[in-house]
């Protein structure tokens, strides 16, 4: 349960210490860390409305989406301390529990019958479907390093000393930090703040969302990137542990990640769409050089 309850605190205000780390680079005053939980509270309090041309799917996606993300949090480890659920490929679970939270989002936008958002759907699951294989030959290289199909086994045995093994965990880090921007739909992909509906992926696809359901929607987001914050954690904290410090750490990977992510969107441009796919390719590139170097560590081959 201790990945559950980091996720849910960080998941609450990732949001606004990215937006805050934005405005710092920025030179601007810009808004409070804290500012993204008034604005969820806000969104909470507010009546949905609801167009008439669409049916429950639309209604139902944006609590779908965040239950998987919840499943998905409940498959990962914190360091020693193992997932609430746990079993032989349960990695594989994670990525399509992942697929599903955005499959169903991709439905609810099409429900609406917007061009728009239908231009967006489609890139999100464009992008989506692209970046599963550097997920899947990252951690199937960690998997083959260990011997484990399971997070839990696999972050336990993972063991990193040496050149090679550091640069394999920077490398995987690396993947998992593009990931989540990929996955949110953020820099350099998506701008979360474009307002010209021909450029946008995730935000014209919740065009129609307001209230309770953009709130959770926007809760969604800042959880899934806590997940992964979490994930990053496992690479680097050290095993045996005592609780406190392994939060400590977390803590201190949590709030980097956030303020890398608000450096990244602060000093990089979007890409032109073109480009994205080929960006987004490169990871799976990126995830092989993970591969060679476990087969340098397992001795397979020679350096």
């Amino acid at each position: 349960m201790i990945t559950v309850i980091v996720v849910c605190v960080f998941g609450l205000v990732f949001l606004g210490i990215i937006n805050r780390a934005k405005s710092v680079f920025g030179g601007r005053i810009g808004p409070r860390a804290v500012q993204s939980i008034w604005d969820v509270v806000r969104l909470f309090k507010k009546g949905s409305v609801i167009s008439t041309t669409t049916s429950s799917i639309f209604q139902l996606a944006p609590s779908i989406s965040f239950v998987c993300v919840i499943v998905a949090t409940l498959l990962i480890p914190f360091g020693p301390y193992p997932a609430v659920m746990h079993f032989d490929y349960d990695v594989v679970l994670f990525a399509y529990v992942l697929a599903l939270s955005r499959f169903v989002m991709i439905i609810a936008a099409l429900d609406t019958g917007s061009p728009f958002q239908g231009m967006g759907a489609n890139r999100e699951g464009l992008y989506g479907m692209l970046v599963e294989p550097a997920f899947f030959v990252l951690f199937g290289s960690l998997s083959l390093f260990t011997g484990h199909t399971s997070f839990t086994d696999m972050f336990r045995e993972l063991h990193l000393g040496g050149g090679v093994s550091y640069m394999m965990a920077g490398l995987a880090a690396y993947i998992v930090i593009q990931t989540a921007m990929i996955e949110s739909s953020r820099l350099p992909v998506d701008d979360p703040k474009t307002h010209l509906e021909l450029t946008m992926i995730h935000e014209v696809m919740i065009l129609d969302h307001s209230g309770f359901d953009l709130g959770l929607i926007t809760v969604t987001s800042g959880l899934k990137f806590a997940m992964y914050g979490v994930m990053l954690t496992n690479f680097f904290l050290p095993h045996n542990v005592w609780l406190p410090i392994a939060l400590a750490i977390g803590i201190v990977v949590q709030f980097a990640f956030a303020i890398t992510a608000g450096g990244l969107e602060s000093f990089r441009a979007r890409f032109k769409m073109t480009r994205n796919p080929q960006f987004i390719i490169t990871l799976t590139s990126i995830a092989m050089l993970v591969y060679f170097s476990v087969l340098i560590l397992m001795h397979k081959i020679g350096m």
